[in-house]
């Protein structure tokens, strides 16, 4: 997996060298997290790039621990055994994995319930996992540094719903402000006397002196939590949005609102079933959707987000060091990929300064999509040829992949698409091609058929292929050919210049450096 090491004076440009070689960067690798909410119970099994960890293992059991809280003051004795059954699952799963012991985490209900430290005591003498039970703020902070771990340098408001609470914090500059909890988790809710009007004027006032608190919050909402993420399913589905990857999705104050509505004039079981939300979590949607409608109004955010990374990624960013969070996370996921799938591991960074010529004038946010595409332009070689052009794209904007707006996503799956592919029509995503404008669409055709011209020049990582220059006033495309590379340049490679060539509408001119 490690790649050949290189001189000191390597220039690995604005995205710095790779960490994941480094064997303290590396130590964060399959890092096993135990959950362990107030709805439910869930195991993420880390692995990969450490800056960017893959979800090696991914399970959730909906237990509702926290129903009827508020009436008991204690856990639900159902939910109870099936969460400890959970746990004594996960703990024999992480065993027959190998990794090294888990991290559990409890939030509101544990913590709050008069039975919370039995149910630890329980769990620690029949699995030998002790739990840590930890109080509201400190789960702002750690959901907050989860968003931090896919969005670093971000700022705004956090705000990540549970069964039994809601947790607040500010985030800037890569940092976590003021935070504060609530209960407004939707199970604490459901016990609300007097129906609906009481719920709804109980969550306006406990949402003002949330608002008088964290004060004015005007930058993006970000939200975490399995109500949140089932909200914004029915936002998509009702929307008819395409692409149905959660996180970094998108919505405003007024797609909200009309979700909202929709959720109350529709039929939970019909509705629960086109999503593919859980009759547990549905059964709580109309509640989370009244807290978020008034979530917003309070606080008024310019755009909001949807986060897949919350308390659970907030820990594995708590092991960062300072330098590791600093880096960027989508980078370090297409290094590491390159370097454990690439056929040439290494040719990627090669691959990005023959082609950088065409794109010297590109903003940084295209050029570091451009790295990336470099990086992954040849980590599904395996996938059958004729399929190879999709089975990128797929992986390109549906891959666990921090730091990427859905825009970016499909600019970076249409790029890779034309590494293998000279057309774009006639594939079964035509309709996400539409998520970026036509302007965009051929930039990144431009950068796939680049990258499809310069891997047939295909050399060691260090060689020297020759140089492109690009005059884009006078449209012309010159390649100047090493003498070692001029062998490559054969019928297929020309071809294949000459369709970059046809895309940037230019006029070209080969020769052979002396």
């Amino acid at each position: 997996m490690n790649v050949a090491a290189e001189p000191a004076n390597t220039d690995w440009g604005p995205f710095g060298r790779p960490l994941f070689n480094d064997a303290s960067a590396r130590a964060l690798s399959r890092v096993g997290v135990i959950d362990i909410g107030s709805n439910s119970v869930r195991l993420v099994v880390f692995d990969g790039a450490a800056r960017s960890p893959a979800y090696f293992y991914n399970e959730k059991i909906m237990c509702a621990l926290g129903a009827g809280l508020s009436e008991t003051g204690q856990l639900s004795p159902q939910g109870r055994a099936r969460a400890l059954a959970a746990i004594k699952r996960f703990q024999t799963l992480a065993d027959g994995m190998g990794i090294p012991p888990l991290t559990a985490v409890a939030t509101a209900a544990v913590r709050e319930a008069s039975d919370g430290r039995d149910f630890c005591s329980d769990v620690e003498r029949e699995t030998g996992l002790r739990i840590w039970v930890i109080d509201g703020e400190e789960e702002a902070r750690l959901s907050a540094q989860g968003v931090l771990l896919g969005w670093p340098g971000s700022y705004g408001l956090v705000c990540d719903i549970g069964g039994s609470s809601m947790e607040l914090a500010e985030i800037s500059q890569g940092r976590v402000g003021r935070r504060v909890s609530s209960r407004l988790g939707p199970l604490v809710l459901c016990d609300i006397k007097g129906g609906k009007a009481g719920r709804r004027a109980h969550i306006k006032s406990v949402m003002q002196e949330l608002g008088e608190k964290m004060g004015p919050q005007r930058d993006r909402l970000f939200l975490v939590g399995g109500s949140w993420r089932a909200i914004a399913r029915i936002d998509m589905h009702r929307r008819g949005y395409p692409l149905h990857v959660l996180h970094e999705y998108r919505m405003t104050a007024r797609s909200v609102s009309q979700t909202v509505k929709y959720i109350e004039k529709s039929d939970p079981e019909q509705l629960r079933s086109e999503c593919g939300v859980s009759s547990a979590r549905m059964a709580l949607v109309p509640i989370a959707a009244e807290v978020l409608k008034r979530l917003i109004s309070t606080f008024r955010p310019k755009d909001i987000a949807l986060s897949s990374y919350g308390i659970r990624e907030g820990m594995l960013y708590e092991q960062m060091p300072q330098r590791l969070r600093d880096r960027d996370p989508l980078i370090e996921a297409c290094r590491f990929a390159e370097a454990k799938d690439a056929r040439l591991p290494g040719f990627g960074k090669a691959l990005h300064s023959f082609i950088m010529p065409l794109f010297q004038s590109a903003p940084a946010d295209k050029k570091r999509l451009i790295k990336a595409a470099c990086l992954l332009h040849d980590v599904s070689w395996r996938a059958h040829p004729d399929y190879r052009a999709e089975v990128c794209f797929d992986n390109a904007t549906r891959a666990n992949l921090g730091g990427l707006k859905h825009s970016e996503r499909v600019f970076l799956g249409v790029a890779l698409l034309h590494r293998y592919r000279n057309r774009r029509e006639g594939t079964r995503f035509e309709d996400l091609y539409n998520l970026i404008d036509e302007k965009k669409q051929l930039q990144a055709e431009i950068l796939g058929k680049a990258m499809r011209f310069g891997a047939m020049l295909w050399m060691e990582p260090d060689a020297q292929m020759g140089k492109l220059r690009w005059y884009p006033k006078k449209k012309r495309l010159e390649l100047t050919l090493t003498p070692e590379a001029v062998p490559l340049y054969g019928e297929v490679a020309e071809a294949r210049f000459l369709s970059l060539a046809a895309s940037l509408g230019a006029e070209t001119h080969v020769s052979t450096a002396a």
